[in-house]
Formats: structure tokens, C-alpha cells, sequence
């Protein structure tokens, strides 16, 4: 695999922002990923997907477009460091909430 960097992924808008009713806020978090496009996918997939409970806006429809990560006015992306020894994409630091879908089950 090419050389992964880490990209630190920084809430841009101000926290009283309609856009956050879209998408909740995770804080920082800090990405292994190939490019810095690459860090929003990275952290979009970290978290819970309609595909992944009861529920689906549509069959076969994935939610991972909508993330906050992927909005530029929500969120920037910062090159953190050039090279890393790290060998997989993934979040290395902070937290990704998986309480952005609501299950349909009580």
C-alpha cells in the first residue's frame, strides 16, 4: 500500500451552525488515510451506517454521504504528519460517535 499520512479532521463551523442538524459533531479526530479526500472517506466509514441496523432510508442506500466529515463547511482537513509507520487506513485518534442513526428498535 502507497504511504499513508495522518490527516487531522478539525470542526470548522460554529457549533450554533444549522448545517450540524445534518450531521452531529465528533470533535477532532485524527486519520490514517492516503490523501486528504481520502481522510473524510476514512472517517465517514468509521461511523454507523443505515446499511448496519434496522432501518434504511431506502433498500440498498448507504448513509455515508451525508457524514459531517464529508461537508467542507462542517469540517477541514489538516495534514498532520507526511509518513507514519501506520500500514491501515482507519481513525487512530478521537472518537467517532455511532449514535448519528437512531435504531427502530425498542
Amino acid at each position: 500500500m502507497d504511504d499513508l499520512k495522518l490527516y487531522r479532521l478539525v470542526p470548522a463551523a460554529a457549533p450554533d451552525d444549522p448545517n450540524w442538524d445534518l450531521a452531529p459533531s465528533h470533535g477532532v479526530v485524527v486519520v490514517a488515510a492516503l490523501t486528504p479526500g481520502d481522510a473524510r472517506v476514512v472517517a465517514s466509514e468509521a461511523e454507523l451506517d443505515f446499511l448496519e441496523i434496522d432501518g434504511s432510508p431506502a433498500e440498498d442506500k448507504s448513509t455515508k454521504n451525508a457524514s459531517a466529515f464529508r461537508n467542507e463547511k462542517l469540517y477541514t482537513v489538516i495534514e498532520e504528519a507526511a509518513r507514519t509507520n501506520i500500514t491501515e487506513r482507519g481513525v487512530v485518534r478521537g472518537e467517532v460517535r455511532v449514535d448519528n442513526i437512531i435504531s427502530t428498535q425498542i
